[in-house]
């Protein structure tokens, strides 16, 4: 099976970036992708909350959605949106992917769970929940011959999600992200090997990349890891681009085998904290 990751520079304009990533889709189902990830935030790329709040649509009726459902169909490929932002009723968002089939329907959605919140030296404090509300349950789908586990970006830093998705039957884990270069320098390559390796899975990262109308730079290096931490493929640079690599459950099935942590877990108990 061959999948793909596109990535992208969203700007501030939801029509706009759609029509950058039509192309790019029918690039990857020319090159027989059957799968094609898009990233974090592929419709708008906020400077701030306010100005999400006056361009984001209802997920009912949702414009670009829409079209993406016919562009799924028109090509016969699974179409996963890496995210987007939909209002919720108490005026924050959720950072919702999105997967469509060949037939051009809403297969599954998944919402962000894992928020950035920090108190960093030097620096303001970030509130992701401030503008975002965290989702609740972890979410596969059925691809056929692989399922599929879906995440979002600061998700990737919590392996009990992986763990969690891949007991679930998870095959090939997404992971759409718009990652900051000081953190994509450090961290990229080695926490999604990680999550490939800990799980015996696939995973496909397609990234958000370069310089943004909202004043931010992400890192790009869209990329696909095999389940023994190899990468298979990669865009080694931050500009828009579309990135195919063949996959096989054959290979999920011989890393688990030769390195069975998944079946080898364990419960255990705690020590009680020490006392003062």
């Amino acid at each position: 099976m061959k999948i793909a990751a596109i990535q992208m520079q969203s700007g501030l304009d939801p029509e706009a970036n759609l029509a950058a990533l039509e192309p790019m889709l029918a690039e990857a189902a020319a090159a027989g992708a059957r799968y094609v990830l898009t990233p974090e935030v592929t419709m708008i790329f906020p400077e701030n909350r306010e100005q999400l709040a006056s361009v984001a649509a209802p997920f009912e009726g949702h414009p670009q959605l829409a079209r993406v459902g016919e562009l799924a169909k028109q090509h016969g490929i699974f179409v996963h949106i890496g995210s987007l932002a939909v209002p919720l009723p108490d005026g924050r968002f959720a950072n919702r992917s999105v997967l469509f089939g060949p037939d051009g329907r809403q297969v599954a959605t998944y919402d962000k769970i894992h928020l950035f919140d920090a108190d960093i030296a030097g620096l303001n404090a970030y509130r992701e929940s401030a503008t975002y509300a965290g989702g609740e349950r972890a979410v596969t789908a059925d691809l056929g011959e692989f399922t599929l586990g879906m995440s979002i970006c600061y998700d990737m830093r919590f392996p009990k999600l992986y763990n969690a998705l891949a007991n679930a039957g998870a095959t090939l884990i997404a992971v759409p992200a718009a990652f900051t270069v000081p953190t994509g320098q450090a961290h990229w390559h080695v926490l999604l090997r990680a999550r490939a390796i800990e799980t015996g899975s696939y995973v496909i990262a397609a990234a958000q990349g370069g310089q943004h109308a909202n004043g931010r730079a992400t890192y790009g290096h869209s990329i696909i890891i095999d389940p023994w931490g190899r990468v298979i493929a990669e865009l080694a640079h931050d500009a828009p681009g579309v990135l195919v690599a063949e996959i096989s459950a054959d290979h999920v099935a011989d890393a688990r085998q030769r390195i069975p942590a998944l079946a080898n877990a364990r419960n255990f108990a705690m020590p009680e904290p020490l006392q003062p």
